[in-house]
Order: structure tokens, then sequence, then C-alpha cells
């Protein structure tokens, strides 16, 4: 007899996500303390910081692409930072529930990925291990700022390239892109974080939590006025992905998702 009302397992998804989120911090991290960590051997080919900023950005906005597109991202839809899941979360498309499966996953992964950073040991003391850190010379409210304008521009980018069947599939196409100019512009100011669990986890381990609120109220704020601009957008998106838009593994995202109806 065919079963029926089979409720959803969860776990894969949530898996999916702290695995995804675990490798963002590992790799991304480590291209950070390999460009800008005292001694780092980069500086001497590229001694620009600005050009060695936009480089990290893009490399950065690459691996998180490259999450979306990879098996991990087919399962979960690849997010890798709670503040995406939790746009997806008031567009309609998760279930509170899956929500916050989502992000605790996210946090849980990102401390799991930066605990192997320890290896690169004074070199990656240097900078805390790629903590973000509110700059010097600027006021708490211009580093908050930097975090809500940063995040605005990320979620607004999200919504503008998935609300469209014709683009959506170059969504991680441009990320890369999108960081490779935020990066340079904001990193002084807040370290270009957008996203809290990439800012937890390099807290955790270097035991700098300097300005830690400023990672998780500015980038909550940006992506908040976003999904008002763009609510109209934000309407038309039909699942909680970067990417394989068309895949469902077992049912699973269906039935944590109240999809809107597919629009052409």
């Amino acid at each position: 007899m065919e079963q029926q009302n089979v409720p959803p397992s969860r776990l894969k998804l949530f898996m999916a996500e702290l695995a995804g989120t675990g490798l963002l911090l590992l790799i991304g991290l480590s291209s950070v303390i390999l460009m800008f960590g005292e001694g780092n051997p980069v500086e001497r080919f590229v001694p620009s910081l600005e050009l060695r900023r936009a480089l990290n950005g893009f490399l950065f906005g690459s691996i998180g692409s490259t999450i979306a597109l990879s098996p991990l991202g087919r399962v979960s839809g690849a997010h890798v930072n709670p503040i995406v899941t939790m746009g997806f979360w008031l567009m309609g498309k998760l279930s509170s529930r899956s929500a916050v499966g989502y992000a605790l996953a996210q946090f849980v992964g990102a401390t799991l990925g930066c605990l192997p950073l320890l290896v690169w040991g004074s070199m990656g003391r240097s900078i805390h291990f790629g903590a973000t850190l509110p700059g010097k010379d600027y006021s708490i409210f211009t580093v908050v700022m930097g975090e809500v304008v940063a995040t605005f521009v990320l979620i607004s980018a999200l919504c503008l390239f998935l609300a469209f069947h014709k683009i959506r599939r170059f969504t991680p196409a441009m990320i890369p892109f999108l960081f490779a100019i935020m990066v340079p512009l904001e990193a002084g100011i807040s370290g270009t974080s957008v996203n809290p669990a990439r800012s937890f986890g390099p807290a955790v381990i270097s035991g700098e939590w300097h300005g830690w609120w400023i990672y998780w109220v500015g980038p909550l704020i940006g992506a908040l006025f976003a999904l008002l601009v763009c609510n109209s957008l934000a309407k038309r998106i039909e699942v909680a992905k970067l990417y394989h838009f068309d895949t469902d593994p077992e049912g699973a995202i269906r039935r944590v998702q109240r999809p809107n109806e597919a629009r052409t």
C-alpha cells in the first residue's frame, strides 16, 4: 500500500547546510589568512591591499557559488548564511521549524569549519583567524551602517536574480563579482561579514568578540530593509535555493516549504 503523509526528513537538509557552511569558512578564511596574515606569501606578489581585498572577495564569493552548484546545494539550497535563510522564511519559502534548523546547522558548521584553521598558527592568530572586527578609525554607527548597506546590496541582488526565470540560473555567477566589489569598499570599515555565522566561527576559535553584536544587528537590519524594498521581487521567488531550482530530493524541500505558484 502506498504510504501517505510521510513526515519529511529534514536531517539531510540540515547536514548539507552544516557541511556547506563549514566548507565556506574553512576554505574562505584560509584564503583570508593566506592573503592578510602576518608574514603571508601573497603580499610580496600583490602588494596592493585593495587588490588583495578584491581578489579575496572574488574567491570567497566563488566558494559560496561552488557550494550552491554542488550536490550540497542540490539538497539544501546552499544558504550558508542565517540571513539568507531568514529572508526565505520571511518570503514564506521555509517553515519556521526548518528555518531554525538551517540556522543552527549553519552556526555549528561555521564553528566546526573554523577549528582546522588553528593549524595556521601565528599567521592565523595575527588576524584572529579571519574574525570580522570594527575598523579602528570608524564610529560604531558607521560600522553598523557598513554591514547594513552591504547586506542590503547582497539580499537585493539575490531577490533580483532569483525572481526571474531567465536570469536566476546566473545567480551563482553573480556572487563572486558582487563580493569583489563590496569587499574593497567595506572591508576596512567592518570586515564585510553580511553573515552572522561567518563572524561567529572565527570569534569562537580566536576568542575575539569585540563588536560581535554588530554582525548580527547590521545584517538583520540590512536584510529586512532589502525585503521591504524588493517585496514585489520576493513574491516571485519560487524556491528557497540559489541553484538546482527544479530538483527536490525525496520531496524534502517541497514539504518543508510553502512555495508560491510557479510563474513563467
